[in-house]
């Protein structure tokens, strides 16, 4: 799969988010919104750890983020949600709920639980595909990814058999 030039720029500064919410203590998740240019609108990270709240996800932070900055419905139709990691069933509802029309998305989940798998040992997992989540809403939601794969991996290298 192939992605714009500025995708690839957007998508990457995902994985310096994710980097930067891992640094600050959250989990390795991070997730830009750009305009329907290309333009930086917004950038969250995790903050499952630093809020005590597991519904802190950078995606749905992101999605709360545009509503309280009061970005109209017509500006989130063209927007673009960059996620670090393809987003979870949860973040999927937030990012159709939230009136998000596109996402591009880095480490696959099922790449992502075979890393946790392989660090800790841990088999839990909730793998369903943010493609298929969206699929089945009444309004579409394009969804690009994986992309740039190897690279969002990084981020989560030898955290997940420290948690």
């Amino acid at each position: 799969m192939t992605i714009s030039e500025q995708d690839t720029k957007l998508l990457r500064e995902s994985f310096r988010s994710a980097e930067r919410a891992r640094q600050a203590g959250n989990h390795p998740f991070g997730a830009i919104l750009a305009d329907g240019n290309g333009g930086l609108l917004l950038e969250a990270g995790n903050t499952v750890a630093t809020d005590h709240d597991p519904t802190a996800h950078a995606e749905s932070n992101l999605v709360t983020a545009a509503h309280h900055r009061g970005l109209t419905s017509n500006e989130l139709a063209g927007a673009t949600l960059f996620a670090s990691t393809e987003p979870c069933p949860m973040c999927a509802g937030a990012i159709y709920w939230g009136g998000i029309g596109r996402v591009v998305f880095g480490l696959s989940q099922a790449g992502l639980y075979d890393l946790i798998r392989r660090e800790s040992g841990s088999n839990g997992a909730f793998l369903l595909a943010c493609a298929e989540v969206l699929s089945r809403a009444s309004r579409r939601v394009e969804v690009l990814g994986p992309v740039l794969e190897n690279e969002a991996l990084e981020v989560h290298r030898g955290f997940w058999g420290a948690s």
